[in-house]
């Protein structure tokens, strides 16, 4: 009986903690408490992060935090093959993205936070040094669970595309009326003035053929 119960508040436990994980999204510090560097002097990482990466579970809305400086870079691509090559010069527009702090400065601290909104494959890489770091352990790769899906911060619709105002030599397009074509009410006035003109015009004339 103690056995059993001893079981029965082990898998109560259990299924509270599974609970609670799957209520809540993760931040992971990348490499712990080791960071995002790389060992110039040794041409090697700090830790071994595929090894990391290997002992975490990703979902959807996690984010990874890079803790890192200015001597490496971020790079989060869904190409396999840009990551297998450690190089961003045959990236595709929509599967591969650079991140950085703002600073361009040499060995300046930053933290780079990266969501994870893409399900399945992702990698991870720094390409400094000409894809060095990454070819000698600044670089590894992750499988993104479904989870909770993305939370609404990061569940936004794309931006419209940007149209271009039209420029100073552009036509105006053409005005419409209210209440359609004019009417013949209209015209008749129209013309009616115009004979007035003419009517007023030879009765001057005449008059003044008459003072001679």
């Amino acid at each position: 009986m103690v056995i059993n119960a001893v079981f029965s508040w082990t898998a109560v436990a259990l299924l509270i903690s599974t609970a609670a994980a799957a209520t809540e999204y993760t931040n992971y510090t990348v490499g712990g408490d080791a960071g995002w560097f790389f060992h110039t002097a040794t041409n090697t990482s700090v830790i071994n992060y595929t090894s990391w990466a290997a002992n975490q579970t990703f979902n959807l809305g996690d984010y990874l935090i890079f803790s890192t400086d200015t001597n490496q870079t971020v790079i989060q691509t869904f190409n396999e093959t840009t990551f297998q090559s450690c190089s961003i010069d045959d990236e595709s527009e929509n599967d591969t993205f650079r991140y950085n702090g703002g600073s361009t400065a040499f060995s300046e601290s930053q933290t780079i936070a990266v969501p994870l909104t893409e399900e399945g494959p992702n990698y991870f890489f720094s390409d400094a040094n000409d894809g060095i770091q990454c070819q000698n352990g600044l670089a590894f790769g992750i499988s993104v669970n479904h989870g909770l899906g993305l939370p609404p911060s990061l569940n936004q619709p794309p931006p419209p595309p940007y149209i271009e105002p039209p420029g100073p030599d552009a036509e105006s397009p053409p005005v419409t009326i209210a209440g359609g074509s004019p009417s013949l009410q209209n015209g008749a006035l129209s013309l009616g003035a115009d004979a007035r003109v003419v009517l007023c015009a030879l009765i001057f004339g005449a008059a003044a053929l008459l003072r001679f």
